[in-house]
């Protein structure tokens, strides 16, 4: 399939830009069901894709409890650079890990204990000149260490969930 350059877009079936999350990705379904992505406009010169979600949503306390910023539910890099979509519950590319140290997509689940009741979860996708020569299980941050030389695209997807 011929790659277009144009402006790398990253959208779903299965929830709009700034929509809910259907909760059969969630906690409240099951957890280990990514939705389906899918990917256009990527950039001619592109050797390779990496696909982050991440929520920065998470309650201060658990911030400061375990030092980070946002939760990491998925991290897919080195992803062929012709993939026009990320099948519903597939992987595509190496995965790394989640902020539990899982190989895997790992769902939302904001505790409902806290505030905010409603996270969003933003799925960023970078187009790179290279690959990574990272291993599997690399953390979200060496992929983004990793990538920052090679970007040449950039876009992002928000989706939003609350618990039931």
């Amino acid at each position: 399939m011929a790659r277009m350059d144009g402006n790398l877009e990253l959208t779903s079936p299965a929830f709009e830009e700034g929509g809910m999350i259907p909760a059969k990705y969630t906690c409240d379904g099951d957890r280990s069901l990514s939705p389906p992505l899918t990917i256009s406009g990527v950039p001619e010169a592109a050797k390779s894709l990496v696909l982050i979600m991440d929520d920065p949503d998470i309650p201060e306390e658990k911030k400061k409890e375990f030092g980070i910023d946002s939760f990491d539910h998925w991290t897919l890099f080195n992803i062929p650079p012709e993939t026009s979509e990320i099948p519903e519950g597939k992987n595509v590319g190496t995965l790394g890990a989640t902020s539990t140290g899982e190989q895997s997509y790992t769902g939302p689940c904001p505790p409902p204990e806290y505030e905010p009741h409603e996270h969003r979860y933003i799925f960023k996708l970078f187009a790179l000149r290279d690959t990574l020569t990272l291993q599997p299980g690399a953390t979200k941050q060496e992929v983004l260490n990793s990538l920052k030389p090679s970007v040449i695209a950039e876009t992002k997807l928000i989706g939003r969930y609350s618990r039931k």
